[in-house]
């Protein structure tokens, strides 16, 4: 079940009657095998985050998945008409994207844990009167979306985020329909090449996320290969 729920003054965010994140944020959950950094996550649920810091990270061509998005878009192989969930969707620019691509009979929906990032996604929605874009607030457990209710979910640097991946994985495997696809993007993190930050921030290599996702259920594509990526490596799955 749904229900539309005012969390600021003029923007709307669609919620799926599960647990309030704060509830979510409340509890440590038992880690993964292999697990985040302690508290990965919690600067994005700061009320007082500064969107613009952010928008001065992710929305800059010196960003690799920036700078890669036209490859990016076509790697993802968006029909019209179809529904696109953007997951750890931060300031957004991805999911305007989906929102132009999936056309007037198409939806996306933009997943972050961040209130702060929905409320600058809802007034890009606002502003540009962009139809067919809801921002939607995730949980550190689940992305609370429907049962088969997606055609597409990407994931752009945000899978070494989930802390209890194997939980996240199930909700995304509900959420997608038969033969839905599931798009990864993270870091390459191979000791003594990738950065001294990759290593300490991301918890583990392309090998391990990927027999992860395998494991959860979903059959592994292929890898696209992306000029502009080299830091990143994108991964493509469909569900059965």
């Amino acid at each position: 079940m749904m229900k539309w729920v005012t969390l600021t003054s003029a923007w709307l965010y669609w919620i799926v009657s599960l647990p309030a994140i704060a509830d979510d944020a409340a509890v440590v959950a038992p880690p993964s095998a292999v697990t985040s950094p302690s508290g990965i996550n919690q600067q994005f649920l700061d009320p007082e985050l500064d969107v613009a810091e952010w928008l001065g990270r992710f929305e800059v061509e010196s960003r690799e998945v920036y700078a890669a998005r036209d490859a990016v878009l076509r790697a993802c192989q968006i029909q019209q008409g179809e529904q696109v969930a953007d997951i750890g969707a931060g300031t957004g620019f991805y999911s305007r994207l989906f929102s132009q691509t999936v056309g007037p009979d198409g939806w996306v929906f933009a997943v972050d844990i961040s209130l702060r990032f929905l409320e600058h996604i809802g007034k890009r929605v606002e502003e540009e009167k962009i139809p067919n874009l809801t921002p939607v607030i995730g949980g550190f457990t689940s992305i609370r979306l429907p049962p088969d209710s997606v055609d597409l979910i990407f994931i752009c640097d945000t899978y070494h985020h989930f802390e209890q991946p194997q939980k996240t994985l199930e909700s995304i495997y509900s959420a997608l329909r038969s033969g839905g696809r599931l798009i990864v993007i993270d870091f390459e993190r191979i000791p003594g090449v990738s950065r001294p930050f990759i290593l300490e921030h991301v918890r583990a290599g392309k090998a391990e996320f990927r027999n992860e996702i395998v494991e959860s259920g979903f059959r592994f594509v292929d890898e696209v290969q992306i000029d502009e990526l080299e830091e990143n490596y994108l991964l493509r799955f469909r569900k059965p």
